[in-house]
């Protein structure tokens, strides 16, 4: 018996030590395995990348058969789906789109109690789906034959953003080590932080993109000068409607016939309201195709249809705490006033495919060309819309019951097209002013800018004598008359042809057409060099 107690006390140290270094090496493996799951979660930056971690270490790891992350969305008080990587079985179901596009309150009973527990929480499918008050997915869940399956929840310094769902064998949680695995949801919470960071530094600079192709259209469109020209009795009245209401968040209406200069006034009312120091907005609903008008206004969420790559930002949400301007809102379809009635009453929306609700702050100025009080008894507007954006009317004047700003006007387009095309042109004959000021101006402003530029382009002197004003339009007619303008390019190339077409094809010398557009023959050539003007132009021409 001494013999046989001496050799049991030798083989109890030797199983005492045998027990240690197994202890000791399974600490150092979950070492090296939660080493080597940090620095490949350090490089996350998108949700592929972690669910090919979750495949290729966490599913092997604890023997998972399917695996599932929610977050807690931006507003706190739901969750959410953030990934899953899911059998097919689950994903084939009816109801799984619906179950998994969800919100779910962060109150219900099952997310609160993950969300209050230190360690994971054993979830049995069957005995919490009978259980009062639990989301939707539990039912589900026993529908696609799940039975058991751990939770842990997520947590970046104290702060809960989520939880992981692991669907495990009944008989394999007694193998599953807590320690483990309250590690690597550690290493999972940091991952989805930063995948979350990264995510709204994309939107960011998304928005700021955005933001600078509207500045840069801005610098391209806006009129460059500091008021507004025209100091008549029509325009002073527009004055003051715009300095009573520019300092309040109040709609504005805009009305008024096409080249009145409507964005102009917009422009103004943003700039001396208190959100000038951001950006004004502007939509042209007219310039919007009818599928794309919703994603345009109000946003969308990577893949909320076939061609919707990425997360766009809608332009209200754009013009959040600044100006949205409407322009053509007479023209927006039936179907988007509804919506964007909905949104100026609620001050919220909802991005196509997305779940959660943002709130905006937006002051909406919006104009039209349209009778609105017409199209609401056609049926073309509705009325609760008209009424909502019919705050403060503003009717903006035609042209030509402006005559006392016609010459102004006239000046100020004259200094500017002149810089532009490196004419020096610095007068405007009494003649053309009368026929400015008799001329009915169906165009408005518009129309004057754009005559005055071509103008200047078929005058060799400096002084404007000659306007070729439209023949066919007297007073009366406004609404008949249909102009097209020419580009600058077209316009100089035409007339270029009709110099040299005069001139008998001779460029250069006494006669020619380089001395009768007074420019040297070197200058010629090179713009029609520029301008695509070949010999078989002028002489056909001829």
């Amino acid at each position: 018996m001494p013999i046989l107690e001496g050799i049991c006390d030798q083989i109890a140290v030797a199983i005492s030590n045998i027990q240690s270094n197994q202890e000791i090496a399974e600490r150092e493996a979950e070492k090296t395995i939660l080493l080597a799951l940090s620095e490949e979660i350090a490089a996350l930056r998108s949700r592929n990348d972690l669910l090919h971690i979750v495949n290729t270490r966490i599913k092997a790891l604890f023997s998972v058969k399917e695996f599932g992350i929610a977050q807690i969305d931006e507003d706190q008080s739901s969750y959410s789906a953030f990934v899953m990587d899911l059998t097919g079985n689950i994903t084939n179901h009816p109801g799984f789109k619906e179950i998994t596009s969800a919100a779910y309150s962060v109150n219900d009973p099952l997310f609160s109690r993950i969300m209050h527990a230190e360690d994971p929480v054993l979830l049995d499918i069957n005995n919490i789906a009978v259980e009062q008050g639990m989301p939707e997915f539990v039912t589900f869940w026993k529908h696609v034959g799940l039975q058991c399956v751990l939770a842990m929840a997520l947590r970046v310094g104290g702060k809960n953003i989520g939880c992981v769902f692991l669907h495990i064998n009944r008989n394999e949680t007694e193998k599953i080590k807590t320690n483990l695995l309250k590690a690597v949801c550690s290493h999972l919470s940091v991952a989805v932080s930063n995948i979350l960071a990264n995510e709204q530094l994309l939107a960011y600079k998304r928005m700021l993109e955005m933001e600078n192709d509207h500045l840069k259209e801005e610098i391209r469109t806006i009129y460059n000068f500091n008021e507004i020209i025209g100091n008549g009795t029509a325009m002073q009245k527009v004055y003051h409607l715009m300095s009573l209401v520019a300092a309040s968040n109040s709609t504005v209406l805009l009305l008024g016939e096409t080249g009145t200069g409507k964005e102009l006034i917009a422009r103004a009312i943003h700039n001396a309201s208190p959100r000038k120091d951001k950006l004004m907005i502007k939509v042209n609903c007219t310039a919007l195709p009818p599928n794309l008008i919703e994603s345009e206004l109000f946003g969308h969420e990577r893949g909320a249809f076939t061609g919707a790559t990425e997360r766009r930002i809608g332009k209200f949400e754009l013009a959040n705490n600044s100006t949205l301007f409407l322009d053509e809102i007479g023209e927006l379809p039936l179907d988007m006033q509804v919506k964007l009635l909905r949104v100026i009453q609620e001050r919220e929306l909802e991005r196509i495919g997305g779940r959660n609700t943002i709130s905006i702050n937006v002051r909406i100025i919006a104009a039209t060309n349209r009778n609105l009080e017409e199209e609401v008894n056609a049926g073309n507007f509705r009325s609760d819309l008209y009424y909502r954006l019919n705050v403060f009317p503003i009717q903006l004047p035609p042209l030509r019951e402006r005559l006392d700003d016609i010459e102004p006007l006239a000046y100020f387009f004259l200094a500017r097209y002149s810089k532009n095309t490196g004419r020096k042109v610095t007068a405007i004959s009494s003649n053309v002013l009368k026929e400015l000021k008799a001329y009915p101006w169906p165009g408005n402003v518009r129309e004057l800018e754009h005559l005055i530029e071509r103008s200047i382009l078929l005058t060799s002197g400096n002084v404007l004598k000659e306007i070729q004003l439209p023949k066919n339009v007297g007073k009366g007619k406004v609404d008949e008359l249909d102009i097209s303008y020419k580009t600058l390019h077209e316009i100089e190339r035409s007339h270029i042809i009709e110099v040299l077409v005069r001139c008998n094809g001779k460029i250069a010398g006494i006669g020619g057409a380089a001395d009768a557009l007074e420019m040297p023959p070197t200058t010629l050539h090179s713009k029609m060099k520029k301008l695509g003007i070949s010999k078989k132009d002028y002489f056909q021409k001829k």
